[in-house]
């Protein structure tokens, strides 16, 4: 099934928000400094390629759709229950390494179904691609 140009927008900006919300959730707890600064990193990656959804959405005048509220409240709360007792670092990577795998998968689904040559959106998506990618790369260090 092939994606608009809408669709995929919609998909990145659901994709960065649910990602923002599992790491701000994991920023709650305590962790190495190392980790931390490697989260805010990767969480203000993911703000800029929310500002930059938003600002696609606004000069073209469409409305993208929000996450689900359920499927928000449930990210942070599923990740706050999987991160309580020992070896806080280490299940925050790994948590962190299943969100951005997800999130990956779902983003080359929607490059490979995207019907459009537009070139801001598919720049866009590699940025969440590459975001996803590095971030996978970086947890690995704190299994």
């Amino acid at each position: 099934m092939l994606k608009t140009g809408k669709e995929v927008l919609d998909s990145v900006l659901k994709t960065a928000r649910l990602n923002q919300i599992g790491i701000r959730s994991a920023l709650d707890t305590s962790m190495r400094p190392a980790l931390r600064c490697a989260l805010e990193g990767q969480l203000h990656e993911l703000d800029s390629i929310e500002t930059e959804a938003q600002s696609i959405a606004t000069q073209r005048g469409w409305d993208l759709e929000e996450p689900d509220p359920a499927l928000c409240f449930f990210t942070g709360k599923m990740l706050r229950i999987r991160l309580r007792g020992r070896d806080t670092d280490s299940k925050i990577a790994d948590a962190m390494i299943r969100q951005s795998t997800t999130g990956l998968i779902g983003g080359l689904k929607d490059i490979h179904r995207f019907q459009g040559r537009d070139a801001q959106i598919r720049i866009l998506s590699q940025k969440l691609l590459d975001c996803e990618t590095a971030g996978i790369r970086l947890m690995q260090n704190f299994l």
